[in-house]
This record gives C-alpha cells, sequence and structure tokens, in this order.
C-alpha cells in the first residue's frame, strides 16, 4: 500500500521524543481523571471500524513504559470515515466531563502525490447510556463534541529532525444524566497519531474555612455553581449555617455562615483545641479561652468555667469572666441624729466590699423595754424612708416612733453572693431613746405685741439639751405660715405680734442626739390694748397650764418644708444657677422649648428605636465605591446613594463585619437610632439603614476633607484667622443644638469633627455620647471605661459625672486644637502630668499667632467651677460678634504654641535639641544638610532661607521663625 512508509516515519517521530508517562500523571487536585491512556498497561481494546483505519499501537517510552495509541494515515485514498470507539465510561456522578486529548498531525502539503482529499482535522463524538456492554452504536445516534484542527503539524524534515509536534486540545461535554458515555473519533482523511487520551471531571476538594468543613464536591453543569452545607468540625458548634458555593472551574466561591467552638474549646487555625488547665471559656461567642478570674481556677482541660476557692462565691447572675466574690463586713461608723419621734441613720460603707459593687443595706428594728432587756420587733406602724431592705445609699429616715422608747436598729451589708456564704451576716448596732415632750407654761402676757412663755424640760431627756425650738402661727393659719425661733434657754418672750390675735406655740428641745417631741399646743391671744407689766404677787396671776398628753405631728423636714412659700426662720440654699428647670412629658425629661432627646436603651425593643428615627434604605440604591477607613464594627466606605425620584449623591457607609452578635448589632445601629433624631446642618447628617440584608449599614452623608484634625494638619497655616473662627464657631452652633436637647457629647475632640468640602464642620461619633438623666445636677454618671483626659473636664475626670458644662470645657480644647492646627493638646505630657497641672490651675497657654479674645474664651471654657463656664449659646453669640467685627481678632496673645509647660526655661545647648524642642525634629536633615549647625548660626535664619531648605509649610516656618525671635530674647539660657 502506498501508506506503508508513512506509518514507520510517523512512529519514529511520535514516540522518542516523548516525556516519561511517569510526568504526565501529576494532574491538578481538582481534577479527577475517569480514563487515562497513559495509564493503560495492555491493549485498550476500544472499537475500530473500519478494520484498516485506525490502528492501536504499542511503543515503549525512555523508561521502557508502555503507552498505548491509535494511529491513521490513509491519506492516499478518498472518502475516507474511520471510527473507532472507547470502552464505556462510567461518569461517576459528573454531570460536566472535560477530554483532553494530545495528538500528532502531518502537514498536508509535505507528502508528495497526495490528491487533494488530504485533511488536517478530525471530529470527536459521544453517546450517553446507562449500557456499559453496547458492542455497536449507529454513527446517527451520536452527538458531535467538536472538529478538532492542530495547531502545530509536522513534515517529513521534522521527523528527520525530531523535532516534536505535540498538540492539546481540551472539550467538554456538560449535563450529562445516565451512568457513562462512549467517546469516538472520526478520521475523514487526515494522518494522524492520538499519543493520548484523558477523561476527567472537576471537583471542589475537601476544605476547612471558618470551623466548617466542605466535603469534595462535584461541579455542576453549565458551569452552574454547587451549593455546599458545611459541618461544623468536632467540638464547634453552628454560629450562622456554614455554606459555600463551588463553581465550575472547580474552586469554592462565597463563604457564609460560620462555626464557633463550645464552650471549653477555643479556634486554632481550622480546628477547635481544649482549654488548658487553669483556662475557660463560658460563651461560643468568645474568641479564646480566657485566664481563670481573681479567686478562681480549673485544673482539667476543656473548662466552661472556673470554679471559686474556699470561701469565695459566684452568684447565679454573674458572668463567668467575673471573679468570685465573699459577703462584705459590717458597715462602719453609725451615726443617728433624732427628730421628734423620727430618727435618720447613717453610716459608712463596709472597708470590704467583698470585690463587688452591688451592696445593699438592709435595717432590723426591735423594741426594747426599760431596762433594755427583754426586746421585741418594731410594729408595722414604724416607717422607713425610702425603704427597709434593699438600700442602695448608706442613709435611712424612720419616722413614727413612739416617744420616750427605746429601740435598736441593726445595720446589715449584703451583696450578690451573701446568701451563699453559711457564715452570719455582718451587722453594726445602734441604739436610741426618743425623748419626752415639753411642758408650757404661761407665765406672763405683755401688751398688744408681745407675748412671753416659760416651759419645764423632758424629765429623761435623750442626752444634753443644747436648745429649745418654740414655733408659732396664727390660729387656722398653719398651713399659710408659721415662725419658728429656737433659745437655750427656759423662756422666750415674742415679739411682733399683731394685736387682738390668737397664735398656736409648740415647744420641743434638742439634745446631742436630736430633736425631741414637741409639745402639745397652746393658745394665746394678745390684747387689744397696750396692758401694764405685771409685777408683783398682788397683781399677777400665774395660770398653770399643764398639757396633757402629746400629739404626735409629723417629723421635723416634713414639718418645715410641706408647703411651698411659708416662712419658718430659715433661709432656703439658693438654686444653682446652672441647674436646668426641667418638666417631665410621658416620662421623659423636657427643656422648656426645645425638642425631646429619646436614648435608645429606654425602648424594651432596641430595634424599634431604630425604625422610629432611621430610615429604611433599599441596599439596591447604594453603590460602594471605596474603602476610606475602618470603625469598631467594621469598614467605613465611600459610594453613591440614588434614591427614587432624588438626585443622586455622595454618602459614607459604615458595615457590620460578619460574625457579629446579637449585642453587636444594637450598638452598632443604636448610633443610627442617636443621629437619626438630630437635624442640624452642624451635626452629621443620617440617611439611613440596611437592616433587612446583609450586611447591615448607616448611611450618613460623606464629608469629603475628612476629620477636623488630620485636615487641620495637612493645611498647616493656610487659614485666615476669620476662617478658623468660622469653624469654631460652627462647632458651638452644632453642640448648642445638641445641649438644648439635652444631649452630652462626652467626647468632643478634633478628631470627631467632621469637615465637608465648603469647609463646613459637623460634629460626629456619638458611640460614647450619652443623655442628660433626672439626677439633681442633671449629670451622667458613667459606668467605667476609658475618658479621653486631655480633652476632659476635671470634674468628669474625678466624678465621672458629665454635662454640657463638661462638654464646654472639651469645647476649648478643640478651639485650642483649630487655632494650633492639630497640634496635641498639652504636648508630650503623661495623662497624670495633665490631671495634676490642671488641678494646680495650669491652663493651655495661646498657640502662636493666637488673638487675645479667643484664648480668653478658651480660658472661659476651663473654669474650674462649671457653673462659672459660658453656655453653648452664649459662646456662638460672642463668635457672631467676633466674626462681624474682625478688628477685635488683631490682637495677639504673648506665647508661641512650641512652649512646654513642662521646661519653664528654654535651654538648649545643639540645633538638634532646639528643633525637638520646638516640636519641629523631623527638619533636623534639612538643618544639617544646609550648613546650619550652631545655634549662633540659626539666630539670623529668614523665612527665604527655610523655603530652599524645603521647610514649605507656612504654619511650620512662622513656628521657627518664632522660636528664632524667642532665642534672641532669651539669649541668657542658650548655651553656645
Amino acid at each position: 500500500m502506498a501508506t506503508l512508509w508513512i506509518y514507520p516515519s510517523l512512529l519514529f517521530f511520535l514516540f522518542p521524543s516523548l516525556t516519561p508517562s511517569q510526568a504526565l500523571r501529576n494532574y491538578p487536585e481538582n481534577e479527577v481523571t475517569l480514563l487515562d491512556t497513559m495509564s493503560a498497561l495492555g491493549d485498550l481494546g476500544w472499537e475500530a471500524y473500519p478494520a484498516e483505519g485506525w490502528e492501536e499501537i504499542s511503543v515503549m517510552d525512555e523508561r521502557n513504559t508502555p503507552m498505548r495509541s491509535y494511529q491513521v494515515c490513509n491519506v492516499m485514498e478518498a472518502s475516507q470515515n474511520n471510527w473507532f470507539r472507547t470502552r464505556h465510561i462510567a461518569r461517576e456522578g459528573a454531570q460536566r466531563v472535560y477530554i483532553e486529548i494530545k495528538f500528532t498531525l502531518r502537514d498536508c502539503n509535505s507528502l508528495p502525490g497526495v490528491p487533494g482529499t488530504c485533511k488536517e482535522t478530525f471530529n470527536m463524538y459521544y453517546y450517553e447510556s446507562n449500557n456499559p456492554n453496547l458492542w455497536f452504536i449507529k454513527e446517527s445516534q451520536y452527538i458531535k463534541i467538536d472538529t478538532i484542527a492542530a495547531d502545530e503539524s509536522f513534515t517529513q524534515t521534522d521527523v528527520g529532525d525530531r523535532v516534536m509536534r505535540l498538540n492539546t486540545e481540551i472539550r467538554d461535554i456538560n449535563n450529562l444524566s445516565k451512568k457513562g458515555f462512549y467517546l469516538a473519533f472520526q478520521d475523514v482523511g487526515a494522518c494522524i497519531a492520538l499519543v493520548s487520551l484523558r477523561v476527567f471531571y472537576k471537583k471542589c476538594p475537601l476544605a476547612v474555612l471558618n470551623l466548617a468543613q466542605f466535603p469534595d464536591t462535584v461541579t455542576g453543569g453549565d458551569s452552574a455553581l454547587v451549593e455546599v452545607r458545611g459541618s461544623c468540625v468536632n467540638d464547634s458548634e453552628e454560629f450562622e449555617a456554614p455554606r459555600m458555593y463551588c463553581s465550575g472551574d472547580g474552586g469554592w466561591l462565597v463563604p457564609i455562615g460560620r462555626c464557633v467552638c463550645k464552650p471549653g474549646f477555643e479556634e486554632n487555625k481550622d480546628y477547635c483545641q481544649a482549654c488548658r488547665p487553669g483556662t475557660y471559656k463560658a460563651s461560643s461567642m468568645d474568641a479564646y479561652c480566657s485566664k481563670c478570674p481573681p479567686h478562681s481556677f480549673s485544673h482539667q482541660e476543656k473548662a466552661s468555667e472556673c470554679s471559686c476557692e474556699k470561701g469565695f462565691y459566684r452568684a447565679d447572675m454573674d458572668p463567668r469572666s467575673m471573679a468570685c466574690t465573699r459577703p462584705p463586713s459590717a458597715p462602719e461608723n453609725p451615726i443617728s441624729t433624732l427628730n421628734d419621734t423620727s430618727v435618720t441613720l447613717e453610716w459608712s460603707p463596709p472597708r470590704d466590699s467583698g470585690g463587688r459593687g452591688d451592696v445593699t443595706y438592709s435595717i432590723h428594728c426591735r423594741k426594747c423595754a426599760g431596762d433594755g432587756r427583754i426586746c421585741s420587733p418594731c410594729s408595722n406602724n414604724v416607717h422607713f424612708v425610702p425603704r427597709q431592705f434593699g438600700l442602695s445609699i448608706p442613709k435611712v429616715l424612720i419616722t413614727d416612733l413612739l416617744s420616750n422608747t427605746n429601740y435598736t436598729f441593726s445595720v446589715e451589708a449584703v451583696n450578690g453572693v451573701s446568701d451563699l456564704s453559711p457564715t452570719p451576716k455582718q451587722l453594726v448596732t445602734v441604739n436610741i431613746t426618743t425623748s419626752q415632750t415639753v411642758n408650757v407654761i404661761l407665765k406672763e402676757r405683755k401688751s398688744k405685741d408681745s407675748i412671753t412663755l416659760a416651759w419645764q424640760g423632758p424629765d429623761r431627756p435623750n442626752g444634753v439639751i443644747v436648745e429649745y425650738e418654740v414655733i408659732y402661727y396664727e390660729k387656722n393659719q398653719r398651713d399659710q405660715n408659721y415662725t419658728v425661733l429656737k433659745t437655750k434657754g427656759h423662756m422666750m418672750t415674742v415679739e411682733g405680734l399683731k394685736p387682738g390675735t390668737t397664735y398656736v406655740f409648740r415647744v420641743r428641745a434638742r439634745t446631742d442626739g436630736g430633736y425631741g417631741n414637741y409639745g402639745g399646743e397652746i393658745e394665746l391671744e394678745t390684747s387689744h390694748e397696750d396692758m401694764l407689766a405685771i409685777g408683783g404677787p398682788n397683781q399677777s396671776t400665774i395660770l398653770a397650764v399643764s398639757i396633757a398628753g402629746g400629739i404626735v405631728l409629723l417629723t421635723f423636714l416634713v414639718a418645715c418644708f410641706v408647703v411651698s412659700g411659708r416662712h419658718c426662720g430659715y433661709i432656703k440654699a439658693k438654686q444653682d444657677p446652672d441647674e436646668e428647670k426641667m418638666q417631665f412629658q410621658n416620662g421623659r425629661v423636657k427643656l422648656p422649648g426645645s425638642r425631646t432627646y429619646i436614648h435608645p436603651h429606654t425602648y424594651e425593643d432596641p430595634n424599634q428605636a431604630v425604625r422610629d428615627f432611621a430610615k429604611e434604605i433599599d441596599a439596591s440604591t447604594i453603590r460602594i465605591e471605596r474603602v476610606i477607613g475602618a470603625g469598631e464594627f467594621g469598614e467605613v466606605c465611600s459610594g453613591r446613594l440614588k434614591l427614587p425620584s432624588k438626585r443622586e449623591i455622595y454618602v459614607a457607609i459604615k458595615s457590620l463585619k460578619a460574625g457579629y452578635s446579637e449585642k453587636q448589632r444594637r450598638d452598632f445601629l443604636s448610633e443610627a437610632s442617636i443621629m437619626g433624631q438630630f437635624d442640624h446642618p452642624n451635626i452629621i447628617r443620617l440617611e439611613g439603614v440596611v437592616t433587612r440584608c446583609k450586611p447591615v449599614m448607616i448611611i450618613t452623608e460623606y464629608m469629603e476633607n475628612g476629620s477636623l484634625d488630620t485636615f487641620l494638619k495637612k493645611h498647616d497655616g493656610q487659614f485666615t484667622v476669620i476662617q478658623l473662627v468660622g469653624m469654631m464657631r460652627g462647632i458651638a452652633s452644632g453642640m448648642k443644638y445638641l445641649s438644648d436637647m439635652s444631649y452630652v457629647h462626652r467626647d468632643l475632640a478634633a478628631r470627631n469633627i467632621l469637615v465637608n468640602s465648603n469647609l463646613v464642620c459637623k460634629v460626629s461619633d456619638f458611640g460614647l455620647s450619652r443623655v442628660l438623666e433626672d439626677d439633681p445636677e442633671a449629670a451622667y454618671t458613667t459606668r467605667g471605661g476609658k475618658i479621653p483626659i486631655r480633652w476632659t473636664a476635671p470634674e468628669a475626670i474625678a466624678y465621672r459625672k458629665f454635662t454640657s458644662a463638661s462638654d464646654v470645657w472639651s469645647y476649648g480644647i478643640v478651639m485650642w486644637e483649630v487655632i494650633s492646627y492639630g497640634e496635641r493638646p498639652y504636648w508630650e505630657m503623661s495623662n497624670q502630668d495633665v490631671i495634676k497641672a490642671i488641678d494646680e490651675g495650669y491652663r493651655l497657654p495661646a498657640p502662636m499667632d493666637c488673638p487675645v479674645v479667643l484664648h480668653q474664651l478658651m480660658l472661659d471654657c476651663w473654669e474650674k467651677s462649671r457653673s462659672e463656664r459660658p453656655k453653648f449659646g452664649q459662646i456662638v453669640n460672642t463668635l457672631d460678634k467676633l466674626i462681624r467685627n474682625p478688628n477685635s481678632l488683631k490682637e495677639l496673645a504673648n506665647s508661641s504654641v512650641w512652649e512646654d509647660p513642662t521646661t519653664p526655661e528654654f535651654s538648649v545647648s545643639t540645633v538638634d535639641e532646639w528643633l525637638d524642642a520646638i516640636n519641629m525634629g523631623q527638619y533636623k536633615d534639612n538643618f544639617a544638610n544646609a550648613g546650619y549647625v550652631s545655634l549662633d548660626s540659626i539666630l539670623y535664619i529668614s523665612m527665604c532661607e527655610l523655603s530652599k531648605m524645603d521647610v514649605t509649610l507656612v504654619g511650620h516656618q512662622k513656628k521657627i521663625l518664632s522660636a528664632v525671635q524667642s532665642l534672641h530674647a532669651q539669649g541668657t539660657h542658650v548655651q553656645v
């Protein structure tokens, strides 16, 4: 035949140059091979027809490993239709299968004498079937996969030179559904050798992510994503159902949900490991095991809580992270103050609280006989104000006691673990005896406008009598007006009375133990005309009036203040002018003429606060563009918001990171509940929230220039004083709005002020803010946490009490930051040094180029007494006047921003030390390279020279030149 000379050339060309078959078997991890002819050890046994068409051949590679292949080269005859078919290939559940063929093909042009019927392509088909033993398939039943053409063909020269011309083609079959399939190859007149055939499918390999294991997963047909539910690894549980998608190319995509380690276990890469002895993990929501809290231990692994040491306890409601505690010691230093038939008890807290902050007090009352030996519980007629048990303050008022009676009061201190301890509770005891009444005797009546009284003291007073108290009023007018007088004697003349008027008098005694009972009422009438004083036994009639019994009245405190406006001989303390007049509406504090701020925590359902104050936004209307920062709860991005019928606007987008707890979600959205109540041009505006899909987002207006402190540092010295005052005015206006709503910011600083493209400053960051609660000082007391010392008023640091007045102090610091272009308040002083300096009266000096009036306003904001600080409304008015009268800003204060209060004398010996002293150390190399190596060389430096040295910021130039002037002025302190 004419083809015999072609076959040897083809075989000779093909196999000697092949890579060893073993190297061809290193396939990717995500590919599963169903058929690989390179691994066949015997005949392939495929069906070929006609018999003179495709021929199975076998050769040895360089390692003497047999290689099976098919070849055909019937190019001398026209109308070729040569087929061969593989055996049945089980698909193993794969819906999409890939066919990789490696082949060589002879260039028809290189074959002399070959007719024009020579081809350089062949066809590939498949037939799906559940029958693995089909012996015949019609050609018409096959489905064509593709016509395969060679990218590289060889010639006779290539054979002689033994040049490799191997082609590799990959095709795929989609949506397979039967048990398996057959592959078939059709030759229509080419000279071709099929070197290898590999059939494989792709899978997503076993993976562990977020503590969830995802099994080997076969990819879907048509490149569809396959959703896979993960299973939690050992010792973990689902937090949110773990899912991933297997892509068509065998890769895992879009992880959703996660597992968390169970109590007693912590995450270590892809598995959960047991907590070591001495550590514990109480909740699956905790990330890692923690060291046992004080007075507790864990001797075994996997501890979900630590056991308490002997004598220490943990209440059921205590978090497992809390230290074990013990009952408190007894209260100390009891003091009793008797007042008529009532007594006020006060005491000092226990010296040892047991390590807890929930100490309360209970009062036990017993009434004793005269000898004190027989005592019985007090009757229900005795009342305790505010209550008898569960007192949170070390003070109680006990009323409605019996006169001339011995009482024993025991004060007990308890805390949350007192009931768990078998030891007796610790008490402190107080014994008192109520006083007797005073008998009043009419001794003398004087004229129409005075009456003289005399009385006897009680038979058995409760201690030494210090003074007597006389109360009188016109008959039938007790509720309108009464007068209280005091004397140390047993007699008193009451003057200034109305003629012919009946008065009611009562007397009581006060001892070191307090006030006794009032004696009975006695009615006396002044004369209508002046009467002679009765001077002797013949002219006087002494009427002894013995008052039978005593009428028990209200306590002294209630008696003195029962009716508003009555005169009782005492001057009421003047009301603090800073204390706001408040009214109550629906149980909430409301300032007259202002909107009421409602704290989200007052809602039983915090989600309702979000619905009330924040608008829900469809996530499809938001387009995120880039990340601009990170917050406590997740990323902060910029983007665009396009609501229906509105123009597209730029927005800032805060997103809640994945894996959050419900508490984190509430805390994240509480800021939106707060911002949503504010509507002011100098308060950051809330656009809305996204809560109905993930991630949860808060959308606010976008502030192009970012935070004020960073913005000022970047543009040091580039603004006029009027521009800076305008920034201050905007901040003060926003704070006035918050103050009018009874809202205390608590963290006012330049870092929490945002600036837009028009230099409008807006107050932001309401994460630490709190509302004014209803207490006597209209202040909010924190429960701990970090305080920004350099911005915080001294009373807020010392007592953790915040008011609008403490915000005014912080505003003064913000003014200083603005004028100094973002300088750090108090420079490098430590927080403790700042607290000490403020307490000793130190205040920040005026920054460089600061007008006197602005520094004075700062000093007013830093008054130690909060009542002497200006209100935000006054600050806004002051700044408005300065803006209208720019000439008032021309007088500058005599200080420079670089003066460090910790260094009273400016003493340096080198240029480097001098630059460090004025906080310009970043220019050391600039000065050295310019030849300024000694202090005397810089005394005549100019702004032009600074520019040549790459000191280009105007603010830095002014600071350095001001420091040079100070070197001239303080020449005696410069060590050259």
